[in-house]
């Protein structure tokens, strides 16, 4: 018998729960923004903001739990751009945004992102390319030019009325 076990179940046994909760989590780690339903994106927020709350402090502990929570990539991705990301705020990484509901089974859908979005910092171009050296074409390389194809002119011929004057 297994009572009172903590969180939500989802009509899923403990291994198929965790393998969904490790799925969404890398998701949101990879991708930064999910939409799933409500109820599986408030299970995985919590979890969610204490492994980034252990990416920020980066020592052996934090990486062995991280490690066991997400897959490699997103393992990588959380340890090198979302960790540095938030040194400076205290909690509150995620937001959940509600949707609606789902058009096949009525379920409430909600988006979960980051709060703060990667910064894309534009690159500044300090070397200029040499420009290319315009050779003189001679008649023999340049394009030959394009004839210009005169469509047949269709003769039309005109009927003259044939008109009867009676008396």
């Amino acid at each position: 018998m297994n009572k009172n076990v903590f969180g939500r179940k989802f009509k899923r046994d403990v291994n198929e729960r965790k393998a969904l909760f490790k799925s969404l989590m890398s998701s949101l780690v990879l991708y930064e923004r999910i939409e799933t339903t409500e109820s599986k994106a408030k299970a995985i927020k919590s979890e969610v903001e204490k492994l980034v709350t252990k990416a920020k402090q980066g020592d052996n502990s934090a990486k062995s739990v991280l490690e066991k929570s997400l897959s490699k990539p997103a393992f990588d991705k959380i340890l090198k751009e979302i960790g540095p990301r938030f040194s400076k705020r205290a909690g509150g990484y995620t937001r959940l945004i509600k949707l609606g509901r789902r058009f096949g089974d009525d379920a409430p859908v909600a988006i979960l992102e980051w709060v703060e979005t990667a910064q894309i910092v534009p690159v500044e171009k300090t070397e200029e390319k040499p420009k290319k050296k315009q050779e003189s074409k001679t008649k023999s390389q340049k394009a030959p030019a394009k004839k210009e194809i005169k469509k047949p002119v269709k003769k039309t011929t005109t009927r003259k009325k044939i008109t009867s004057k009676s008396k």
